[in-house]
């Protein structure tokens, strides 16, 4: 072998030796009991944290509508990087391709709001060696999963301290032919209460002012008009929170933009706390 070769062999060497020791990505399998089946998820660890005696904050960051567990990774290769750049733990549950996040009132099978927040929280905190505690723990997500991040944060405070949206379907009142909405509460004509008891826009009475919250939506996105409207009900109940309007649209170059902004804040959510 030229010295070339050898120069060159040893540079890969180098090469996959220096990625073994970073980030660890893995799917785990949770079996959820409310849903009667087993639900994929990504996690990714930061470097040596098996060899650490210390326990990591966790960040669950959701897909969006027609996607699934592997959209983060896939789309946005960086947040492997990021688990360590931030030294925590990044999980991407799979959330249906169309559930919402909600524990759907007419579909027994669709419990993903009890999936998440209980099931997916609590094998996490068994399995790793989390922060098993709000001060601990962030959720966002992108589209859908906006929604689904602000809506079980909202509703499980004691779960979460910090909370994002990116692209949220932050109100899906304006939307009741889009993305099966109606196949998981009902069609608005008919099941009106469902949808209003079901959007993030008619949930901010929840709110104590403890819950950390970024917001965050560009101006061509078709969501944009009804972050812009949760921003002025946030003002307007003096809750405090972080809202970012800027050019973009409903896209993974914007959400790849948009998560290194969330990580920011997050990482300052659990170094205070």
């Amino acid at each position: 072998m030229s010295k070339s070769k050898y120069f060159i062999a040893f540079l890969l060497i180098n090469w996959f030796s220096i990625n073994l020791i970073t980030s660890q990505i893995d799917t785990i399998m949770v079996f959820s009991e409310s849903m009667s089946k087993n639900v994929p998820n990504i996690v990714i660890t930061p470097d040596g944290y098996a060899n650490q005696n210390e326990k990591f904050p966790v960040l669950y960051l959701l897909h969006g509508a027609g996607g699934d567990y592997a959209g983060w990774a896939s789309y946005v290769p960086e947040v492997k990087a990021y688990a360590d750049k931030f030294n925590m733990i990044i999980v991407c549950p799979d959330g249906g391709s169309t559930s919402w996040y909600f524990d759907s009132p007419i579909d027994s099978k669709m419990k993903y709001e009890t999936y998440v927040s209980k099931e997916l929280v609590s094998a996490i905190d068994k399995k790793f060696p989390t922060i098993p505690e709000n001060k601990g723990r962030a959720i966002t997500g992108l589209s859908m999963g906006g929604h689904g991040a602000l809506y079980l944060a909202f509703k499980h405070q004691d779960v979460w301290g910090a909370a994002g949206s990116m692209s949220g379907g932050v109100d899906i009142r304006p939307f009741p032919n889009g993305w099966d909405i109606s196949q998981r509460l009902g069609t608005y004509a008919e099941n009106k209460q469902n949808w209003e008891d079901n959007t993030v826009m008619n949930m901010v009475h929840l709110l104590n002012g403890n819950l950390e919250i970024i917001i965050d939506c560009g101006y061509d996105d078709f969501f944009f008009e009804v972050n812009k409207r949760l921003h002025e009900k946030l003002v307007l109940r003096n809750i405090p929170h972080d809202y970012i309007e800027r050019p973009g649209g409903h896209n993974y170059e914007y959400w790849a933009n948009s998560l290194k902004y969330q990580l920011v804040f997050f990482d300052d959510f659990f170094r205070r706390k």
